[in-house]
């Protein structure tokens, strides 16, 4: 598909990726960028970087090329679906599971479950590779995911992310004994500076971040809280709460290297999702008990 635009007077000054976005309400803001980099977009003939501001007058000529062929398999794997309906699904992922494949690791993942169930019901803002995926949690955090059905769901859904309108609550099991009955965590994150596989507080190369917390109950050692995220980084409830001294129970990056309960993964839960459904314009808000594990280590732990 190819499209041309000429820039009103009015529409100056308008960041080229916003510019196309707006213009071609199928195409994420994200996905334009792409387009932009990958040197799908010219202006007056001529390729442009993302933050061009655009000008009167100018040409913009965008081809956005044909999606490719899925080449992600749909396998029989069980799902645990909270909602669905012709829009999106609300699914519970269990503890262990990949959300989507990544090089070398095509199989055994959420989006491999939800094309055998959705077949080509999902939608295609996120390439073959997250067909569907609005979001992401860890392998090792086990909780709610939205995932859209189609393009129009999929970016209303974003916008709200973006917007930090969708309400998203999750259970920890941390070291240490809080003391404060609720807090704020409000500190920027970005790329650990020396291992690049980690993410950290830090003001360079960083951006925003605030976690809400709340003591649901102090253990012999630990707490049992609840996170609400107002931001939405990359392991940004595990960082903060190691940046406040208080890493969670089994986290094999942010946490102690000894492992005292033999966890799989971090005492993580994502327990409670809110949000404007895209059709109905309603508030839907869901929430799923944590996995049988957390109990036991709660009882472990003298509650």
């Amino acid at each position: 598909m190819v499209r041309e635009f000429t820039v009103a007077e009015g529409e100056s000054n308008t960041r080229i990726d916003k510019y196309i976005s707006d213009k071609i309400e199928d195409l994420s803001r994200s996905y334009c960028q792409k387009l932009i980099n990958d040197g799908h977009v010219l202006v007056n003939n001529k390729v442009v970087k993302q933050n061009y501001k655009v000008k009167a007058n100018d040409h913009i000529y965008v081809e956005v090329p044909e999606p490719e062929k899925l080449e992600v398999n749909g396998e029989d794997i069980p799902l645990e679906i909270v909602y669905e309906d012709e829009d999106l699904l609300v699914v519970n992922k269990p503890q262990g599971m990949v959300v989507h494949p990544a090089a070398g690791n095509y199989t055994g993942t959420l989006v491999n479950a939800l094309i055998r169930h959705c077949g080509p019901n999902l939608s295609a803002i996120n390439g073959v590779i997250r067909p569907g995926i609005v979001h992401r949690i860890d392998k090792d955090t086990s909780g709610l995911l939205l995932v859209a059905k189609n393009n129009h769901a999929h970016l209303h859904l974003a916008k709200q992310l973006k917007d930090h309108s969708i309400t998203r609550k999750y259970v920890a099991i941390v070291h240490g004994i809080i003391k404060s009955d609720n807090g704020v965590i409000d500190a920027p994150i970005g790329r650990h500076p020396v291992d690049r596989k980690k993410m950290a507080v830090t003001y360079k190369n960083s951006r925003q971040a605030i976690t809400h917390f709340k003591v649901l109950k102090r253990l012999k050692g630990y707490t049992y809280v609840e996170c609400q995220l107002e931001t939405g980084r990359t392991h940004q409830i595990r960082v903060h709460m190691n940046a406040i001294g208080h890493p969670i129970v089994g986290d094999p990056v942010y946490g102690p290297k000894k492992n005292a309960f033999n966890l799989k993964g971090q005492a993580l839960h994502a327990q409670v999702i809110g949000f404007i459904h895209p059709t109905k314009g309603e508030y839907m808000e869901f929430e799923v008990a944590p996995p049988p594990y957390f109990n036991e280590l709660l009882k472990a732990m003298g509650e």
